[in-house]
């Protein structure tokens, strides 16, 4: 059983345990009562390739290298590592990360034999091969007939199977394709012996019922095994993925920080975590990392992470709200998610001093500072961290021994000595 780094209750799951501290209590009531949903969950990373074609965004070989040697160390399951027949510089990549990952790596084709053909020499493990199923995406982008489409996608399946690799079929734009022939294509390229069918959310149209809805239709009509592909339009990619979780899905695919297409994908910490600590499934991928891999592809892609972006955003774990922050600092359980830490994800918990502090967190501060405050000096100084922050400034280390010195605090004796 897993031990994980906390400091508050323990997982009311079979997939790991948390000690109880003397005196606290085990809470998980609510929502966090059921776990069941989800049974296992796999993980299908497409970082460098619908990552990448985040608007202005390029990896470097080097970077490409970095990310899925780190990808692979977690332990994420499937690392797709990009588009082969793009250009030598891509096929160049990806050969080198499938010689080199311990991870099933995987190649993108479109039902072009020559794309196909491409993924197979990069010497990937498994070939991602897609077609439009959408009218308006066969009509518009691939200017086939939906015959043609079914004709082309059950040859690049059989061809990828020819050469023993795992083949898995997008019908593009599921989440905008006629249902009746969604399913006729489903079950053309089972027959061809798919191994995976993955249906993606291509526009970010989905909303989690329907998503679910839609894959377990599919499962209906097909004995692989089925992964999903959320995008983020209007801001549900992750719980769009989860939704798949629990309508059957083995896999879904998602990038770190959730860049992507438009929008982006559903987002790597977000879906790994939620199944994690919510859900209660053990991944298998050591999320510790998580933290760092997401500041590295962040500096990669020149793509911001937003500071209240979850799990890994610069205030994922940061307080500065008198009460919570009062309540953090007795139980951090009180005001974060109890089932997930920063420990967890190689994070840290801050409290930041500003408009909204209270108190406590000045006195720790102060005291984590070397100084040791009455009751009155506390307020004093906290009254003027307040006042400074509600002028927008950012109170600072320095500002609140400023603040100290001004009001006249006095040094621990330790600190004094010194």
């Amino acid at each position: 059983m897993r031990e994980w780094p906390h400091d508050g209750v323990r997982c009311p799951t079979t997939t790991c345990t948390r000690p109880v501290p003397a005196g606290r209590v085990e809470f998980f009531e609510g929502t966090l009562a059921t776990t069941a949903e989800i049974e296992s969950a796999r993980v299908f990373d497409t970082t460098l390739r619908d990552g990448e074609q985040a608007p202005r965004t390029s990896f470097s070989y080097d970077e490409k290298r970095a990310i899925a040697g780190t990808l692979d160390d977690m332990g994420t399951h499937v690392i797709e590592a990009g588009f082969p027949v793009n250009s030598d510089a891509e096929f160049e990549a990806v050969s080198d990360i499938a010689a080199s990952t311990t991870a099933t790596t995987c190649g993108l084709a479109r039902v072009v034999e020559g794309d196909v053909e491409a993924a197979l020499d990069s010497g990937v493990e498994m070939v991602h091969v897609f077609a439009s199923t959408s009218d308006v995406q066969i009509e518009d982008s691939m200017h086939a007939t939906r015959e043609e489409v079914v004709e082309r996608s059950v040859k690049s399946v059989e061809r990828v199977k020819e050469a023993g690799a795992t083949a898995m079929f997008s019908p593009m734009d599921a989440t905008r394709t006629d249902e009746e022939y969604l399913v006729e294509v489903v079950e053309a390229v089972t027959e061809a012996g798919v191994d995976w069918i993955n249906i993606p959310d291509t526009c970010g149209v989905a909303t989690p019922t329907r998503f679910g809805k839609l894959v377990a239709t599919v499962r209906e009509h097909t004995d692989a095994r089925i992964d999903v592909h959320t995008h983020d339009d209007f801001g549900m990619a992750s719980a769009n993925a989860l939704a798949g979780f629990e309508a059957g899905a083995d896999q879904a695919q998602v990038s770190v920080n959730g860049i992507g297409e438009r929008a982006g994908n559903a987002a790597y910490e977000e879906v790994v975590m939620t199944v994690e600590s919510v859900y209660g499934v053990d991944t298998g991928i050591d999320t510790t990392q998580i933290a760092d891999l997401a500041r590295a592809v962040e500096a990669y892609s020149d793509v911001p992470v937003p500071a209240n972006k979850p799990v890994v955003g610069d205030n994922a774990f940061a307080h500065e709200s008198g009460i919570h922050a009062a309540g953090v600092i007795e139980n951090s359980d009180t005001f974060e998610p109890g089932v997930m830490t920063p420990e967890m994800v190689g994070a840290e918990r801050e409290f930041v001093l500003g408009k909204h502090t209270g108190t406590n967190s000045v006195r720790k501060r102060l005291e984590e500072s070397g100084f040791a405050p009455t009751d009155a000096e506390v307020r004093e100084v906290t009254r003027r961290v307040k006042d400074y922050g509600a002028e927008k400034n950012r109170v600072t280390a320095a500002d609140l021994k400023r603040f100290a010195r001004e009001v006249g605090v006095a040094r621990e004796e330790s600190e004094v000595r010194a």
